[in-house]
């Protein structure tokens, strides 16, 4: 195969993989809005719609566990497309449900299939920045590594599109219409597996099941302050607020569903620009110990200072929105930064284990926000939870007084990571 052909190819299968990965992070976000804002208003409670997502967030942590070995073992193409089917699943499963049942039985059905849509997002997450390491060549000309950069960077913005996908839908067709047409449309995107190669990303050579924990002090350290750190984010953001902003507040489906899409898109642009503005900021080296640090201890301010915004009187729409904006900026650096100090901690050889380690962290953090959030906004409302996420801040930026500088020898040209 001449370079020229095997470059195209290269593309051709890049492109598959991407449209694969749009198409169902749009759905992943479109899905976890038409369940909290449906739950919400047939009556559940904000804990009831927590633990909706319990089994997403429990089987997302085991699969990113899991997922490299899984997936070395059978092979990107399998786990991607199977990620994809599982989606469908749930989707269809969901749209079974019988309003007529049982609470205590709804509540378990739509944890059951929010635990295959778990599995789903990260086996379909991990399968396809794996892919895309493969598919774009290192020397690739740097039109195409522009396309990189922005393709890759856009799952966040595309996160966002599904929240306000997700509530419109809603408004428009209702919950099990909108479970269908969203079935639909990855049920054709499936078909694009057809043309990918087989066999892509499975390797001959077995890795031991012990292999998958991590031994270096740096990313055990790391992924401890992942896990506060992303929780504190879901203990506010993923119930507390969606429940706040259509309930005292009144805003309707269109509303928060935009509010909270044009916050993840704007949260990717500015993730996307974080190494530029830092660089620039800073002295132009890439990242030390102490930059994340200050970041962290930064973004400890910001929950606090809405919370007695809130406490003190202040316009309830203008201390969550002007906070917000204020938050998703900190955060979008402090997950960048991180992003970068994962890579520059981890020998080339165990950059796959230890990233999928780090990420495991990232989705505890994840899972105990989310149950959190709709606890303590049953109990103490949204201050409440916006208390706990500066107390969650705040064990991340002391855990991360600990993190030593990435050794000269490991440094590498950084870049905004997935930040999830």
């Amino acid at each position: 195969m001449t370079s020229t052909t095997a470059s195209r190819a290269n593309f051709k299968n890049y492109i598959l993989v991407t449209l694969a990965y749009w198409g169902f992070t749009i759905t992943d976000g479109a899905l976890r809005m038409l369940v909290l804002l449906y739950f919400n208003k047939i009556g559940y409670t904000p804990l009831q719609i927590a633990f909706l997502f319990l089994f997403y967030e429990v089987f997302g942590v085991i699969t990113n566990f899991l997922g490299g070995w899984i997936g070395s073992q059978l092979g990107l193409k399998v786990t991607l497309y199977t990620g994809i089917g599982l989606q469908i699943f749930s989707l269809v499963m969901l749209s079974c449900l019988n309003p007529s049942w049982v609470q205590w039985i709804a509540v378990l059905y739509v944890m059951v299939a929010q635990a295959f849509s778990g599995i789903a997002k990260d086996l379909t997450k991990m399968s396809s920045k794996s892919a895309i390491r493969l598919v774009v060549p290192q020397d690739a000309q740097s039109s195409l590594f522009k396309w990189v950069a922005v393709l890759t960077g856009s799952k966040n913005a595309l996160k966002g599109v599904g929240f306000f996908v997700g509530s419109a839908l809603l408004g428009l067709v209702g919950f099990v219409n909108s479970l269908w047409i969203m079935a639909v449309g990855l049920f054709l995107i499936m078909f694009t597996g057809l043309m990918l190669p087989k066999g892509m990303g499975k390797i001959k050579k077995k890795v031991k099941f012990s292999q998958l924990f991590s031994k270096s002090q740096e990313i055990n350290i790391l992924s401890a302050a992942r896990f506060f750190l992303f929780g504190s984010r879901d203990v506010w953001f993923v119930v507390g607020l969606p429940v706040f902003l259509r309930g005292p507040l009144g805003w309707s489906f269109y509303q928060v569903g935009g509010f909270l899409a044009c916050w993840v898109i704007g949260y990717g642009i500015i993730q996307s620009l974080a190494p530029t503005l830092i660089q620039r900021l800073g002295s132009g080296r890439p990242p030390q110990s102490k930059t994340i640090q200050f970041w962290t201890f930064t973004l400890t301010v910001v929950p606090g200072a809405i919370a007695l915004a809130l406490q003190l009187g202040v316009p309830a729409n203008i201390a969550i929105v002007g906070g917000l904006l204020i938050f998703g900026v900190v955060f979008a650096f402090n997950s960048a930064v991180h992003s970068y100090l994962v890579l520059a901690f981890t020998d080339d050889d165990k950059v796959a284990l230890n990233v999928g380690f780090y990420y495991m962290a990232n989705s505890g953090g994840r899972l105990v926000g989310t149950v959190l959030s709709g606890l303590i906004y049953q109990l103490y409302g949204l201050v409440g939870c916006l208390w706990a996420s500066m107390f969650f801040v705040l064990a991340a930026a002391v855990i991360s007084l600990k993190l030593p500088n990435p050794q000269p020898s490991k440094a590498i040209a950084w870049k905004a990571g997935d930040g999830d």
